[in-house]
């Protein structure tokens, strides 16, 4: 196979599937290496749109051969479309251009630098954009690609301050992280996730030793101690590679990377790290972003002792505790939206029971008075299917539910007998105090009085379905009262509606004003 060029300058290179974040960030990273950039998706327009067209890239809608320009040097393509099934990767093949794949392309760019992988079921995004803020903030040489777009690089998914070290997101399915050659991986997480290529957690735990297992020679593994997969993953690659060097952290890890003393008050997440006295602060919900605070923290050292032979001392300590009281998070990851009428409007791109749940629970303590309406849409039938009782459950700490169609995936088919309507039905089953509204069949007037009627007096909150998200939007903003917190979850395009929803409120709010 052609290797992909370490040199870009003046290289024509066309995007399949450009839209994805991942694809977005590697377009900020290729644009600066000097490449020519088009690209093509679907019409759906996406926060990615915006990020595209600041960089110049000249978009085209769906997929057709007439969208590969002659001038093409190089096809990248997203992970979900194959050589066989797209027009424009087939034309490619049959003009001789040379084809990569995102794992592919991103595999190359980590044998350019001392790269180190983000590896696990959840917290991956979050944990890269952490350890960016970091570097930024140190100011070392390094690039750092995360999974979305991220408030502290200026709103773009990239942060690049030089090409020594590439810190990247990188991912499980279909092995595509085996790609990556690192010096250093972060392990936040080993759970059953992918099940369509993944059948039993036993296939995706394997997947992830074999990937920890093709660290160099004295590499480093960072793993989480507080999450039972990633301490077996680091347990078994002990067993066979006793050179490379284990890193622990968390609230159960030993060492200097332990978590203590943490609380939550205030709307602020504090903790002490190790042997340290003075607290580090997270303005943001959630116990597992002060777990990914930690992680990119002993990332970080690492690399920081590479290229200064020296760990932290207290002026990096200083910098690090300013730049972490910075972090506003990223794009669908406990993403604020806004607030109207004193209702908080929130989206998180949380799509798995673990990162569901630990969403919720962080939200719920860091606004403990406030009743949580959550949104979710389940993405993919062979996830949802396979985890639907741990998807139910996920939800416990949700005041008020609703639900919509599974959002499928561009590599899956609809399965017969299961859809959204079927984990409805098990949701109301598992939650029978919420009151059931039929948001396609009841019209507004009673959902108006039933609700005010049935839950108000009781506090009861309700459960409600909609197949697409947008026919929610009405009914809604009558449900919604002021306090409230409405968070999307989920890789859907329920976003859509939080967005929706937000300009709706923020319509009225002008309205009401004028």
């Amino acid at each position: 196979m052609t290797q992909f060029p370490e040199k870009l300058e003046g290289l024509h290179i066309h995007l399949v599937g450009a839209k994805g974040t991942g694809m977005t960030a590697l377009a900020e990273i290729l644009k600066k290496r000097g490449a020519i950039l088009t690209g093509s998706d679907v019409a759906d327009v996406f926060y990615t749109d915006s990020i595209l067209h600041s960089l110049g890239v000249e978009l085209f809608e769906n997929f057709d051969k007439k969208n590969l320009p002659l001038s093409t040097d190089i096809v990248i393509h997203s992970a979900a479309y194959s050589r066989e099934g797209n027009p424009e990767l087939k034309a490619a093949t049959y003009r001789g251009i040379p084809i990569f794949s995102y794992p592919e392309v991103l595999g190359a760019l980590s044998l350019h630098s001392r790269s180190a992988g983000i590896a696990g079921v959840n917290g991956k995004t979050t944990t890269a954009a952490l350890s960016g803020i970091l570097i930024k903030a140190l100011g070392l040489p390094a690039m750092v690609l995360a999974g979305s777009a991220i408030s502290n690089f200026d709103d773009r998914c990239t942060l690049v301050q030089g090409e020594t070290y590439f810190i990247a997101e990188t991912c499980e399915y279909r092995k595509h992280f085996l790609n990556f050659k690192p010096t250093w991986i972060v392990l936040t997480s080993v759970e059953s996730d992918h099940q369509d290529y993944f059948p039993t957690y036993e296939s995706i735990r394997d997947a992830f030793v074999e990937y920890v297992l093709s660290l160099p020679l004295n590499g480093v593994l960072i793993f989480c101690a507080d999450q039972k997969g990633a301490v077996e993953v680091a347990d078994l690659v002990l067993q066979k590679r006793k050179d490379i060097k284990y890193v622990e952290y968390g609230f159960l890890a030993h060492g200097k990377y332990r978590i203590r003393d943490f609380q939550t008050k205030a709307g602020v997440n504090t903790f002490i790290l190790g042997e340290n006295s003075f607290p580090i602060r997270i303005h943001l919900p959630g116990k597992h972003l002060v777990q990914d605070a930690v992680a990119a923290i002993a990332l970080v050292e690492q690399i920081y002792e590479t290229e200064k032979s020296k760990t932290f001392e207290e002026s990096e300590w200083n910098s690090i505790v300013k730049a972490l009281a910075t972090f506003r998070g990223s794009k669908r990851r406990s993403e604020i939206i806004g607030e109207y009428e004193k209702i908080l409007i929130m989206d998180d791109y949380g799509h798995h029971p673990t990162a569901i749940k630990t969403t919720i629970e962080g939200i719920k303590k860091f606004w403990p008075h406030r009743r949580l309406v959550v949104d979710f849409m389940s993405h993919t039938y062979t996830r949802t299917i396979a985890l639907q009782d741990d998807f139910v459950s996920s939800l416990d700490n949700a005041d008020s539910i609703l639900l919509h169609k599974i959002y499928a995936s561009a590599r899956e088919q609809p399965v017969s007998g299961f859809s959204g309507k079927t984990l409805y039905e098990k949701f109301c089953e598992h939650r029978p105090e919420l009151f059931p509204i039929d948001l396609e069949k009841d019209s507004r007037e009673k959902i108006i009085a039933c609700y005010k009627n049935k839950t108000r007096e009781d506090k009861k909150g309700f459960i409600a379905y909609a197949d697409e998200p947008l026919e929610a939007l009405n009914p809604l903003t009558n449900l919604l009262q002021p306090g409230d917190i409405f968070l999307t979850l989920g890789a859907g395009d329920n976003w859509k509606l939080a967005k929706a929803l937000a300009e709706r409120l923020d319509k009225n709010l002008q309205h009401q004003s004028n």
